[in-house]
């Protein structure tokens, strides 16, 4: 699997400590609008896969990592560089408005 599993206790060495940029991708379970980008985001860990790391927090699940960022809604797709917040997109997007997000931030 391309997308890699976020939690409270992996995100600093998977994010913060990550050679290359890093979209991700805060969801929960309940939330109908995290399930229509979910597949959207498993396409783009698979053709981006040479240019950045994917991964995914559930925010009920860890909720210090969602905290820490300021996630008010869900979904919200933010990339990270050095460890380094530089993008951040709330709402569900196209496969189109997801790569557009990610090329015009990496």
């Amino acid at each position: 699997m391309n997308v890699v599993t976020l939690t409270d206790d992996n995100f600093e060495t998977e994010v913060n400590a990550s050679e290359k940029p890093v979209l991700v991708d805060y969801w929960a379970t309940w939330c109908g609008p995290c399930k229509m980008v979910g597949p959207i985001v498993e396409e783009i860990a698979i053709e981006f896969s040479d240019k950045i790391k994917v991964g995914k927090l559930d925010v009920d699940a860890n909720q210090a990592s969602a905290a820490q960022q300021n996630v008010m809604s869900i979904p919200t797709l933010a990339i990270f560089k050095g460890g380094e917040l530089i993008a951040q997109q709330v709402g569900a997007l196209s496969k189109t408005q997801l790569t557009e997000f990610i090329e015009s931030n990496l």
